[in-house]
């Protein structure tokens, strides 16, 4: 026969509260974004900010890469010189790069048209600096400029050497289905001569 304990009064109520605090969490809803009223924002400029929020706190996988983000985040637009000790500083909060808020190790700005960065994708293949991927390295010489984070863990916090590089780009690539075609992903290196 074997023997029951009897249940103290005090472990029956930690037993409660931890079991109630448990059921409390899986009651509670997750957090609800409002919609973005303000009335000076232009419908598509709304829109712009409510996709980002979405994505921004979204638990699913990442949007595939595009055309217009490789633009967006890769190409240089700005006048401010690419020998500039804050260019990465300002650069990459200017263009919003980070990895949900969380700052990225190392990013590179590239000089050149979208156009001959996508024409990188038909040359051979070559073996990435990691040694893992494949990558399509350029055959001109491209101007462009490689940021470190130095220190901080989320944006706006995240503060980033700059230095000008010159020579030959190591790109990945892959395909784009709605367009048709492939598109570059990453700059993963720029070998300097």
């Amino acid at each position: 026969m074997t023997k029951t304990r009897p249940i103290r009064k005090e472990n029956m109520g930690t037993l409660i509260n931890k079991q109630l605090l448990f059921l409390l969490f899986l009651l509670l809803k997750p957090l609800q974004f409002v919609k973005i009223t303000d009335p000076h924002l232009s419908p598509e400029r709304r829109q712009e900010i409510e996709d980002y929020i979405n994505d921004l706190y979204a638990t699913g996988p990442t949007k595939p890469p595009t055309k217009e983000t490789f633009k967006t985040r890769v190409i240089i637009d700005s006048e401010m010189p690419l020998t500039d000790r804050e260019y990465c500083n300002l650069e990459m909060k200017m263009k919003r790069v980070h990895n949900r808020l969380y700052c990225v190790k190392e990013h590179f700005f590239l000089q050149a048209s979208y156009d001959d960065i996508q024409k990188i994708c038909h040359n051979m293949f070559v073996q990435c600096k990691d040694g893992i991927r494949k990558c399509h390295r350029s055959r001109k010489i491209i101007s462009g400029v490689h940021c470190v984070l130095t220190s901080g863990v989320m944006m706006p916090f995240c503060e980033y050497i700059s230095s000008y590089k010159e020579g030959w780009v190591f790109i990945t690539c892959q395909w784009e289905d709605n367009t048709g075609e492939i598109i570059p992903v990453s700059v993963t290196d720029i070998l300097a001569i």
